[in-house]
């Protein structure tokens, strides 16, 4: 028996800005409700299925998405023989390593899916805990149970992006990692010739690699032939590092002078207008956070992590810093180009403000104020990006 397109979800929408709850009315004694625990080697499926006194489970060894929909078809085959008509089936599991894939894969075969995330599983505290996958499978049911009967905060749920959306993402994630390999390579460098007593070597020159072999130690000697052989490789590995960033910095250039007009060449090229804002941000803020239906600016702030994280107990009341549990890459890319802001828009009302308020020139002041600056910026970046209102008092370049 084929299972049916599901019309729940195609009331429910892919793109609901409430993620933290059900926006469906939940009818369980119609609704197939399976959770999946994902592990590398082996998926623990578990169900709610109408008319069965068990809560089935069943591994699947490997993991594979077509047993998944044959289980999913014969659990509704058992409810409909003990009586019971599925209208909908719905399916949800953690947000983890294996992403978005799966849950794209069922909703385009007409099952309703969603990706748990992680900070809303609750988890013992206890120093040695039970864990096993029956046991995180009960966890993800109560918490997705919770969340369809739209329980508010009970749980909540990852937008599920689609492919091009998350191959957006790649350039500027792997410029970031190649910037952290670039350094840590010179780094390594720079440090194995100073054991040799070599401070004047620069790995950043062109022509570094034939200064290598005439380099010579304080006491006049030549550098070792395994060191040698061990710096050439690390300067090889230096040059296709930053051949590679370089060819995504080029093609990010080319792909902006295009005459394009999808959604996130058009944000990249508004946001890039802002004096002191480069592409790297430009596409990083493009990218992660401005593609997304974010409800209103408390939002933006909290998923950059750019929010306090306060600790009230009774009549104590302090400001523990930064959440930090939203994008590291955005919160990265804001407070950088905070401090730029500073240097290139000191004549903007929100510098003026910065500097009245970190005027007393303490570090811890200017610390927190530069965080604040960032959240501010932030928000008025995304009303640029998104609604067109243009940030009071900040100079832009003339549109290509």
């Amino acid at each position: 028996m084929p299972i049916v397109v599901n019309h729940a979800m195609m009331e429910y929408g892919p793109m609901q800005s409430d993620m933290s709850k059900s926006l469906v009315v939940l009818n369980q004694d119609s609704t197939l409700i399976a959770v999946i625990d994902m592990g590398l080697t082996s998926w623990l499926v578990a169900g709610l299925v109408p008319g069965l006194q068990r809560q089935p489970r069943k591994r699947l060894d490997p993991p594979d998405p077509a047993t998944l929909l044959a289980l999913l078809d014969r659990w509704r085959d058992e409810a409909v023989k003990a009586g019971r008509t599925i209208e909908r089936i719905t399916v949800a599991y953690e947000a983890g390593r294996d992403g978005f894939w799966l849950a794209r894969w069922l909703r385009a075969r007409g099952i309703e899916a969603h990706v748990i995330h992680s900070n809303s599983i609750p988890v013992p505290r206890e120093h040695r805990r039970r864990k096993t996958d029956r046991l995180d499978s009960e966890l993800l049911q109560r918490a997705f149970l919770g969340w369809l009967r739209g329980e508010a905060k009970h749980c909540m749920m990852v937008q599920i992006p689609s492919i091009e959306e998350e191959d957006l993402k790649r350039p500027n994630r792997e410029h970031k990692r190649l910037t952290k390999e670039r350094t840590a390579l010179g780094n390594r460098l720079k440090a194995c010739l100073i054991r040799f007593g070599i401070r004047s070597f620069d790995p950043t020159l062109k022509k570094s690699a034939q200064q290598l072999g005439k380099l010579m130690t304080p006491e006049g000697a030549p550098l070792p032939a395994n060191t040698l052989a061990e710096l050439d490789h690390d300067l090889a590995r230096l040059r296709l590092v930053e051949e590679q960033l370089k060819a995504i910095e080029t093609e990010r250039k080319t792909r902006l002078a295009a005459a394009r007009q999808d959604k996130h060449t058009t944000m990249m090229r508004q946001l890039n207008r802002v004096v002191g804002l480069g592409l790297e941000t430009a596409d990083v803020l493009a990218s992660e956070v401005f593609c997304r239906p974010l409800p209103d600016r408390w939002a933006v702030a909290r998923y950059a992590g750019l929010t306090g994280s306060p600790d009230e107990s009774g009549k104590r009341c302090r400001e523990q810093g930064l959440a930090r549990a939203g994008n590291l890459r955005v919160r990265t890319g804001m407070l950088q180009f905070s401090w730029l802001f500073l240097i290139h828009q000191k004549d903007s009302p929100l510098a003026q403000w910065y500097q009245q308020q970190a005027e007393s020139g303490r570090k811890d002041v200017r610390k927190v104020m530069i965080i604040a600056l960032a959240r501010k910026l932030l928000i008025a970046l995304w009303r640029f990006a998104t609604q067109g209102v243009i940030p009071e008092g900040i100079r832009l370049r003339q549109a290509a």
